[in-house]
């Protein structure tokens, strides 16, 4: 053997004392607002709010109903209204049943009955999935039915709003459900059963222009879209450049239009706080009817 084979290192190959870590391509999730990348597990647990710069990425309907009940006590109501084609208008019947099987429900709201901390409530949820939360009959129908209903009963009524508006597959027909809500809300008023409006991003066109603004409280979370028409039509209807911050709900709070900004993970206590407040409760003996 020659001298320098001594000092040769013989190289083998180095074998990984640890099993590879596979990640999967879905286990990380991205703000759209500044960008901020983390798990995606991460943005559940903050309710989908941007750990980093607090943007509320959308939620779901079914998401706010386990937000806003008690486990086991909700009850859905009216869940087999289904929106019809009045007008015959094109490709509308298709749209409808791709949105049906996209959501699992058949139009833009869900409503039910339930108990939040043990206080009985109506709870309305719109689905922005759904055709962009657009109001057509049925939304309008399975609203007005809950508001009749809270009265009926005493219970109050929670709504979580989000809509692109009016549905325009539906005409004048979707138009009318704005007086149509809104003469059923007015019974609440009459009888003093509590009515909040939670909007959330975006609330626009018809909705905002009846039941959404119409609660006697109006809460919203922070950074939505609230407003009738979009800023570029107002901008080009008045000639005039709008405010910075112009239809969020920090500019609608710091004029008067809306009551409270709150952050989806205080939904819950606030809404929970302003109910017993407005029930005027001491104790449990006070709620009102437990049947839902």
């Amino acid at each position: 053997m020659a001298v320098n084979a001594w000092f040769r290192k013989e190289r083998k190959p180095r074998v990984s004392q640890r099993a590879r870590l596979e990640i999967p391509k879905d286990a990380w999730d991205k703000c759209d607002a500044c960008d901020h990348v983390d798990i995606r597990e991460r943005f559940e647990r903050e309710l989908n709010v941007c750990p980093n710069c607090g943007f509320h990425r959308r939620f779901s309907a079914e998401e706010y109903v386990e937000l806003l009940t008690d486990a086991g006590t909700w009850r859905e109501l009216n869940q087999n209204l289904r929106p019809l084609d009045p007008l015959a208008f094109e490709h509308y019947p298709d749209r409808a049943r791709a949105a049906q099987a996209k959501t699992g429900h058949l139009d833009a709201v869900i409503t039910g009955a339930g108990k939040l901390e043990s206080i009985p409530l109506h709870l309305g949820v719109m689905n922005f999935a759904f055709m962009g939360g657009s109001m057509g009959s049925v939304v309008g129908e399975k609203i007005g039915r809950l508001a009749r209903r809270s009265a009926d009963k005493g219970m109050p009524c929670v709504l979580v709003c989000t809509s692109g508006g009016a549905r325009m597959q539906e005409g004048v027909f979707s138009l009318m459900q704005m007086a149509k809500t809104s003469a059923a809300f007015a019974e609440l008023k009459r009888d003093g059963v509590p009515f909040l409006s939670i909007l959330t991003n975006p609330t626009t066109g018809g909705v905002s222009a009846s039941y959404a603004m119409q609660g006697d409280v109006i809460l919203a979370e922070p950074g939505a879209v609230i407003g009738f028409a979009g800023a570029r039509v107002i901008k080009q209807t008045i000639g005039q450049d709008l405010p910075e911050g112009f239809q969020t709900a920090e500019f609608l709070l710091e004029h008067g239009q809306i009551d409270g900004v709150v952050p989806r993970g205080s939904l819950r206590e606030t809404v929970t706080r302003l109910l017993r407040h407005m029930l005027g409760h001491k104790g449990e003996s006070q709620l009102p009817r437990a049947e839902v």
